[in-house]
């Protein structure tokens, strides 16, 4: 019986494949632990869906920036949008580097059905979708949510949300920087807790990479967004990012400590635009965010007639 020749080209193809000695476990495994500085894409992630009290449904989104240092600006449009309904659906332009979970949600009418939500991000001619769609697995608690891996307990079922307010702000001119003040309040749950390390742990442990680590990975520099569990503020807390805007903006600090129902950071910008930064209270559990639009004028030219 003769053998056709394509299937004899497969089988030699694989041969190729599976008995070639230039790909190593090793290669395969470097292939998928290379950090970049810059250059990469992002990958938008839908992380599951929840009932609201009116009987629509709740989309909730994440994305990851692939770069562990370059931040991305990508304006709502072609290259960044959700549909149906869009492009604008609230998603953010300006892309914090690696995984930021469960930041945004979008809200689809209770009779959505079995239709789909997509958002499509597209950096350097790359695009990546992210498609939601109320499969029954991907449900997840309203309370607990995606951040808080789903999980249940008395406190966490009694506790409210917190309030967060920041009054409107004018226009600034560069090199003036800004001063924001959210008020907050919340109920005092969940109670503050003091973070212990685990016993044998009081001491973390030094980590060395192999002698064979490649030698082009970047030292990447710490992210303050949240900080570790050591330093991250403890009990009700403003924090802020970048929403949408050119360029990313210095909040000194970064997240904040209410006090007397208040919470003061200083902002810097570096590039004039039209920005929108968004201001989180967090009370360990919960949250509550406004977003604060900001206009950033280019400095006055000190040329004169």
């Amino acid at each position: 019986m003769s053998i056709p020749l394509r299937w004899l080209i497969r089988a030699g193809a694989l041969v190729v494949v599976l008995g070639s000695p230039q790909v190593s476990d090793a290669q395969v495994e470097l292939s998928y632990t290379l950090r970049y500085t810059s250059g990469q894409n992002i990958q938008p992630i839908f992380e599951g869906w929840s009932r609201n009290p009116d009987g629509s449904f709740a989309m909730h989104f994440g994305y990851l920036n692939r770069n562990f240092v370059e931040e991305l600006h990508t304006p709502i449009g072609p290259d960044n949008n959700i549909e149906p309904g869009g492009p604008d659906r609230g998603q953010p332009t300006f892309f914090h580097t690696r995984i930021n979970r469960n930041l945004f949600s979008v809200v689809v009418p209770k009779d959505w059905g079995s239709k789909e939500l997509v958002w499509t991000v597209t950096v350097r001619g790359k695009t990546e979708k992210a498609v939601a769609w109320l499969q029954p697995e991907w449900e997840i608690e309203a309370v607990g949510g995606a951040s808080g891996g789903g999980r249940d307990s008395e406190e966490r079922t009694e506790n409210k949300p917190p309030t967060i307010a920041v009054d409107p702000i004018q226009p600034i001119t560069l090199p003036n920087t800004l001063t924001l003040t959210a008020a907050a309040t919340d109920d005092g749950l969940p109670k503050p807790r003091t973070r212990k390390p685990a016993v044998g742990q009081e001491t973390p442990p030094i980590l060395k990479a192999p002698t064979n680590a490649p030698v082009n990975v970047p030292d990447v520099p710490s992210s303050d967004r949240g900080g570790d569990a050591a330093t991250r503020p403890q009990g009700l807390a403003v924090s802020w990012i970048v929403w949408r805007g050119p360029a990313s903006v210095t909040f000194d600090p970064r997240s904040v400590p209410v006090k007397d129902g208040r919470a003061v950071v200083a902002v810097t910008f570096t590039r004039p635009g039209e920005y929108v930064l968004r201001a989180r209270a967090n009370d360990g559990m919960l949250s509550a965010q406004q977003d604060i639009k900001v206009t950033v004028n280019g400095p006055q030219s000190s040329n004169r007639p």
